[in-house]
């Protein structure tokens, strides 16, 4: 076993005393590469063949390019500036081309000389800068480039494969830079210890680790790269797997109390005072739960269930049980008015259940407390006096629960609603209440496809409720092109004063509040390509319903809603409207989540390219709750063709969330979806894409699951060990930096 870190060593290296202090440390600080073993796993996004050059023709504007291209003509202009009043400023513009498309480049002062001799026209070489505007062409200003010369002894060496590397690079560091590092460590990838088992390896025919990272580097010919990929791929898969697997394993360990129902107690006399009967899907799931409640193990379960299909129901059974068999159950929610909505609709939903310990409360009741960040000192108190002694059988708050001053009598049941808001920490920090590990609840709205399930909760058993509830209506969807059909908008707000004239309420939903400091230098540095194009900032609540009140929803009573309000305002409002006391919501996405007003009908989203597709599929949930159909209108100024539309058009075609997350997952990066999902280790996937390697990941999870059932240590696989720790160092320094 000593031998191992020792044959580990020269991937541990830290880069500056191979490449040197000033390339190590730009490394470091833009790419987050420290070690030989980080440069090595950083691999090129795409390869350029030399008798083949990028598609000018669709730079992607705004982001840092590296392009092979001809220099097509070269010319110096004179002109008279502030600085070089007698016409003595110099501006050489240089037009490449690659066959596909044209590109300007351009460069100023002092700046022309050297450019001015090597760029000749017929000469090749690598640009790389930021993609702009300039006239309505597009324009590399200052570009950095590499001479393709294919003479110099030096250039021969690197470019000698038919394919150039083009890795991902930033504004102080060209993809080729990054390529002559590698070539400097690359020498040292035979020493990788490779982390699969070799009976898995031989058996699914993979390269070994130290040929993937030289066949992905430096590749002669496309199949070298699908090799290595598959290959890494597999890494990733396999180790980030056999971690969640060894979790999984490790929580199969704990001791946890048993929780039963009574048989005619608590849980009995909720089901009978229920008005309607529960769907086949919430019995298959609740049976589920009961099941694992009632084993000595904590149950780990996620609960996967579209915008009102009813999780709030099944979530309030467990808990019910578990109070049933003298424990206590926590529901944490992402915000506090969802804290304060979900108190609301569970103690409804109990009725005198709820009332336990008060006159009028049944014989088998409990106490439901709230407990949240911004109660008065006396009403926290009284919460927390009522968890400590036991007289509170259910608490619902945010994460104020997990402060170090709440104490449980006998923690049971955590309910985590929204998972995506809450990390692997929070949950480990509230089981940690329990005089033993309490069971886990999980639920979550947005629909994740099987392998994001797999990668991101893979240390929890998924359970889906995909029935909606009888008596929900449908709703119906459409995009409103404001653009280029003005008339359709104004037939919108007509369409929301039929449905206030009709007994209802509405939603509008705006990207911002309106009330943000417009820093000019902010303004002037964060401009995304779509703002260029539409040359204005997205539509704020406050100016949208001012003008709203003004014009097209005059004499209607108008409210708005957004985070920044105080928690006494945001509730009374949402309490106003709640009550019918108010026709129109103008609000931020605080209404994405747990928001339930079943009189509302219809639902308005300005801007609606501005969000993304699972988000807009959260918000259209908020309305369609009660008997009456549900109306979701999706305005937007993008032209006809736009990605945007597209988007919204898949929104207004479907209400099956699966779907949806799919499309929005493809449209994406995984990286996003991982990485807010989850502690920042799940995006480091560099080369695993969660949707089109479903096999892959399902394979791996299976794999994962054998070698730590044989061997929950990995004693006698080193290799894995030791990309396990990297792994899981990288994971807990992502909490550290959190925390």
């Amino acid at each position: 076993m000593g031998l191992v870190p020792a044959l580990e060593e020269p991937l541990r290296q830290p880069l500056k005393s191979v490449l040197g202090p000033a390339t190590a440390k730009v490394m470091a600080e833009h790419l987050g590469l420290h070690t030989v073993g980080d440069l090595l796993h950083h691999y090129p996004r795409r390869y350029e063949e030399r008798g083949q050059l990028t598609h000018l023709a669709d730079l992607p504007m705004d982001e840092h390019v590296t392009v092979v291209a001809q220099v097509a003509d070269a010319r110096l202009h004179s002109f008279a500036s502030a600085r070089a009043p007698r016409g003595k400023g110099q501006r050489l513009e240089v037009t490449i081309t690659d066959g596909s498309g044209r590109l300007q480049l351009v460069f100023f002062g002092n700046g022309v000389h050297k450019p001015h001799k090597e760029l000749l026209p017929g000469t090749r070489a690598m640009f790389a800068g930021k993609v702009s505007v300039f006239n309505r062409r597009l324009q590399l200003a200052h570009p950095a480039y590499e001479l393709l010369r294919g003479d110099g002894e030096e250039t021969v060496e690197n470019w000698a494969g038919a394919l150039i590397p083009l890795y991902p690079a930033t504004a102080k560091l060209e993809s080729w830079k990054i390529g002559k590092a590698v070539q400097t460590v690359l020498p040292t990838a035979r020493e990788a210890v490779d982390p699969l088992p070799p009976a898995l390896r031989e058996g699914r025919g993979l390269l070994p680790l130290p040929e993937a990272l030289l066949k992905i580097h430096r590749p002669h010919t496309k199949a070298d790269i699908e090799d290595a990929r598959a290959r890494l791929k597999w890494d990733e898969a396999f180790v980030l797997q056999v971690a969640l697997a060894r979790r999984r394993h490790a929580d199969a360990q704990l001791p946890a109390v048993a929780r039963t129902p009574a048989p005619d107690g608590l849980l009995t006399a909720f089901d009978a005072r229920l008005p309607f009967t529960l769907t086949e899907g919430q019995r298959k799931v609740s049976q589920e739960i009961f099941d694992d409640l009632a084993t000595e193990h904590p149950m780990h379960r996620l609960l996967q269930g579209e915008v009102g299909s009813g999780k709030t129901m099944v979530a309030l059974r467990a808990m019910l049980a578990v109070v049933d068999a003298g424990g206590q159950a926590a529901m944490l929610a992402p915000t506090e008015v969802l804290a304060q909505q979900h108190h609301r609709s569970v103690t409804e939903m109990m009725g005198e259940l709820a009332e336990g310990g008060m006159l009028g409360g049944t014989e088998h009741a409990t106490k439901v407390v709230l407990l949240t960040g911004s109660m008065g000192a006396a009403a926290r108190r009284r919460a927390l006096l009522d968890l400590a002694t036991g007289e509170a059988g259910i608490v619902i708050g945010t994460h104020a629960l997990i402060e170090d001053k709440v104490r449980f009598h006998d923690l049971g049941l955590v309910v985590v609603d929204e998972q995506h808001r809450f990390g692997v920490e929070q949950r480990d920090a509230l089981r940690g209440k329990g005089k033993q590990p309490p069971h886990l609840l999980v639920m979550t709205a947005t629909p994740i496809p099987r392998t994001v399930a797999m990668t991101v909760f893979g240390d929890l058993e998924t359970s889906v409720l995909d029935q909606l509830p009888a008596g929900r209506s449908p709703i119906a969807s459409h995009v409103v092109p404001a653009a280029d059909k003005p008339h359709f908008l104004a037939r919108a707000w007509e369409r929301v004063r039929e449905e206030v004239a009709g007994g209802h309420q509405a939603y509008v939903v705006c990207p911002r509040i309106g009330d943000e400091e417009d820093d000019p230098k902010k303004a002037a540095r964060k401009k995304s390509p779509e703002d260029e194009a539409e040359k204005r900032p997205p539509l704020a609540v406050l100016d949208v319903a001012d003008h709203l009140a003004k014009g097209p929803l005059e004499g209607l009573r108008v409210e708005v809603l957004h985070g920044r309000m105080h928690p006494d305002d945001k509730d009374a409002v949402m309490r106003r409207f709640a009550a019918g006391e108010t026709d129109v919501l103008v609000a931020t996405t605080v209404i994405e989540v747990g928001v339930n007003v079943p009189n509302a009908t219809a639902m308005v989203i300005m801007d609606a390219d501005r969000f993304g597709v699972s988000q807009l599929h959260q918000l259209r949930g908020r309305v369609g709750r009660g008997s009456a159909a549900g109306l979701c209108l999706l305005v937007t100024e993008m032209p006809e063709a736009s990605a945007a539309r597209q988007r919204l058009n898949a929104v207004a075609s479907t209400l099956d969330g699966f779907e949806l997350s799919r499309i929005d997952l493809e449209q994406r990066r995984e990286g996003d979806v991982l990485g807010q999902a989850q502690s920042g280790a799940r995006s480091s996937l560099r080369v695993l894409a969660v949707i089109e390697d479903e096999e892959v990941i399902a394979q791996a999870r299976e794999e994962a699951a054998k070698v730590v059932e044989a061997d929950p240590e990995l004693a006698h696989l080193p290799g894995l060990r030791t990309a396990l720790d990297a792994l899981l160092d990288d994971e807990r320094e992502q909490y550290l930096e959190k925390g």
